[in-house]
């Protein structure tokens, strides 16, 4: 049997450059299904699907947020934990902007500049995540202990 092929995304590649113990999963995706989409696509939970939630501060300055598929974000929260004012999501053509990466397809690695990043701390105590790997419909399975290394994130209380 042929073994499957996969996109070489920037968030590949720099996975693959820190030596992250990855493996890469395709599913079709479907315009406004989310985490649930792509979880059922996979049969995971859809607390293992990590979404990267691309926010800004009231500076306008761009922060990713990791958050469990089934959760929302309390931006109070978030604003009050990073000492700003205020948090907003961004609109899609300003998360790309930020990422270089299509909504539906932001992956924390491999930005188009380094961009902080928030993680919920609940994330870091599964034993493996699903999280885009830089493009629409393909995940990246991996130990959330990889991401910590790589990605070195702020941990946050701010589920809802």
């Amino acid at each position: 049997m042929a073994k499957e092929k996969f996109p070489v995304t920037r968030a590949v590649r720099m996975l693959r450059a820190l030596k992250a113990d990855f493996s890469l999963h395709a599913y079709k995706y479907e315009e406004r299904g989310g985490t649930a989409s792509a979880a059922d696509a996979l049969n995971v939970d859809e607390r293992c699907v990590v979404k990267t939630l691309v926010m800004e501060d009231g500076n306008g300055d761009p922060i990713l947020v990791l958050m469990h598929g089934d959760k929302e974000v309390s931006t109070k929260a978030l604003a009050r934990i990073l000492g700003v004012k205020t948090i907003k999501p961004c609109e899609p053509h300003v998360a790309y902007k930020h990422t270089g990466y299509l909504v539906g397809g932001i992956s924390p690695f491999g930005t188009r500049h380094p961009i902080n990043v928030c993680v919920e701390e609940s994330i870091l105590g599964l034993k493996q995540i699903y999280i885009n790997a830089g493009k629409r419909g393909l995940l990246a399975e991996m130990s959330p202990k990889d991401l910590e290394r790589i990605l070195k994130p702020t941990v946050v209380h701010v589920a809802i």
